[in-house]
């Protein structure tokens, strides 16, 4: 299983004798056709991927330290992969689905991914990272549930909801690439989609029983755009957040940036009729709603229809900002946490390394690019984690082409894959500075950081000053509002290759992103689990012999 299987090992005295017995968490299985389809979500008809015949697809329900495996078909005309964001694929590198780390899935061929949940709780989401297919479909919802011996910090709800909101386009995934290979933008999205529905639909999405109270995960799985979200009439308690249970804070509606997932709690204490749920854009020209309805049981089958009176969407990035500094980490709470509970002061470590790193936008040869100080990342065909693994690095890409702070001036913009190489454990502080107009989004894969500071403006060390080092909330992804900054701290403590990259879909694809080389200064399992023997083999790579395992 490629060592993604927890052991436990009991002792048993059973009369005169000792004996050993080994157990293993429980396994999900599932076995997963991804095909082509068509769907009308915004009215016309245009060409998705489903997964098991469905969009969005299916919703994993999984428990803490749960091992999952998923058997993967493809069963498009292009090579496919799914990237689990926000699952931290603890020493197993192998499993993220990214190009950087995995081979895709050929054609017409199949793949078996398997990771554990190791050690997290909390509301994630499943997505392509090839080509432009997250604009088609293929993504879903992934809920890790905490352990029946370890309570949450509230009562166990009515029932559980996913609820997925994101930008769509009406045109096909294949039509935006090639808008993109072109040198051409995106351009704006043509309507927002809440589990993949426009506002044609009638028919109530979730029905509440009066005086009970629900949880809803709601994550952004679109390609570019922040959503404000609301349910008319009701507040929102926010509970969860990307892995972390927090403060429990009551809102009237919460902005939700591309990759980001809450978990909140809505008590049904309203009238008995129908209310809608909203997801509108945020920072966009044209303002863009979705709706969908959330009755209750005892509703009146005729009349007492959802008001067409929405609530209106925040103005303005100030009132986001505002927001996100309301965001507490849950200190007292129960549950997975990323180092031994109780334990983890964050903001008493000394910091070893400075990151900072700014986005840019350019033309390279008459194309737009997007890029990372000055380096546009490209995916060369042997994936970054198999050149290193295989001893063939060299081979394919340099370590450390982009600079750890971006240049005073940015003359040119360099086009080459991106890999930073970063000291196994250190304690690294990474600093976000968005020059441009638009807001930004970071997601890191494999790890949880502290989101310690936002502000507008450049960042100074001075900034440091306002940092939060007590209860920052560990997340796996940060926005950046225009002409501002953010920073988090991490400790890179997860060997492997991690790609660090903007969740904007169209930025991403054109180059803004990297990889983070955590190498462990010893081949040895207990700091990474070996290549897969079923793992997909391309590029350079694929006739060399496999290396040696690592060992204890």
């Amino acid at each position: 299983m490629g060592g993604v299987m927890l052991m436990v090992c009991l002792t048993v005295v059973i009369g005169a004798f000792t004996v050993a017995v080994r157990g293993e968490d429980p396994y999900l299985y599932f076995t997963w056709n991804v095909t082509y389809g068509t769907i009308s979500p915004l009215g016309v008809p245009q060409q998705a991927i489903l997964i098991n015949g469905q969009f969005p697809g299916p919703n994993i329900n999984s428990t803490t330290n749960n091992n999952i495996v998923v058997n993967v078909f493809n069963y498009l005309d292009e090579p496919f992969l799914l990237t689990w964001s926000g699952i931290q694929q603890r020493k197993n590198p192998w499993q993220d689905g990214v190009l950087g780390t995995n081979c895709p899935i050929p054609p017409g061929k199949n793949f078996t991914y398997r990771f554990q949940v190791k050690d997290q709780i909390g509301s994630y989401i499943y997505y392509p990272t090839t080509a432009m297919h997250r604009a088609a479909g293929g993504f879903g919802g992934l809920r890790v549930n905490s352990r029946l011996l370890i309570p949450v910090p509230y009562a166990d709800p009515e029932d559980d909801y996913t609820v997925l909101i994101g930008d769509w386009h009406t045109k096909s995934h294949s039509t935006l690439r090639k808008f993109l290979d072109s040198g051409r933008a995106l351009g704006r999205p043509d309507g927002v989609l809440i589990n993949g529905k426009g506002n044609n639909d009638k028919k109530p999405l979730f029905t509440m029983k009066p005086g009970k109270t629900y949880k809803y995960r709601i994550c952004n799985v679109g390609l570019q755009t922040s959503l404000n979200f609301r349910i008319q009439n009701h507040t929102l308690k926010l509970v969860e957040m990307e892995g972390s249970h927090t403060i429990q804070n009551t809102y009237d509606s919460l902005d939700v940036h591309v990759g980001q997932c809450y978990s909140v709690l809505v008590t049904a204490d309203k009238d008995p009729k129908k209310y809608y749920m909203v997801a509108s854009t945020r920072f966009t020209k044209t303002l863009l709603t979705a709706k969908a309805i959330v009755s209750y049981a005892n509703a009146p089958k005729k009349g007492a229809s959802a008001s067409p009176l929405i609530p209106d969407a925040p103005v303005g990035w100030a009132w986001s900002l505002n927001q996100f500094r309301t965001f507490r980490w849950n200190l007292t709470a129960s549950a997975a946490r990323p180092n031994p509970q109780g334990t983890y002061h964050y903001g008493q470590i000394n910091i070893t390394r400075t990151i900072k790193l700014v986005n840019s936008a350019s033309r390279v040869g008459g194309k737009l690019r997007y890029a990372i100080n000055g380096v546009s990342h490209t995916d060369p065909a042997t994936p970054l984690k198999l050149a290193e693994y295989y001893g063939v690095a060299n081979k394919v890409f340099k370590y450390d082409t982009m600079p750890a702070s971006p240049p005073k001036k940015l003359v040119t913009t360099v086009v080459a894959p991106n890999v930073l190489n970063q000291t196994f454990r250190n304690f690294v502080e990474i600093v976000f500075e968005n020059h441009e107009k638009s807001l930004q989004s970071w997601h890191l894969d494999g790890y949880s950081f502290f989101a310690v500071g936002m502000e507008a403006g450049r960042w100074r060390p001075k900034c440091r000053r306002n940092y939060n080092l007590l209860d920052a909330v560990s997340r796996h992804t940060i926005q950046v509002f225009p002409k501002s900054w953010a920073a988090i701290l991490l400790t890179f403590d997860n060997a492997g290759m991690w790609n660090l990259r903007s969740e904007l879909t169209q930025n991403r694809y054109l180059g803004q992103q990297m990889y983070v080389s955590v190498l462990s200064p010893e081949r040895s399992l207990r700091d990474e689990y070996n290549m897969p023997d079923d793992d997909l083999v391309c590029g350079i790579v694929k006739d060399l012999p496999k290396p040696p395992p690592y060992t204890i």
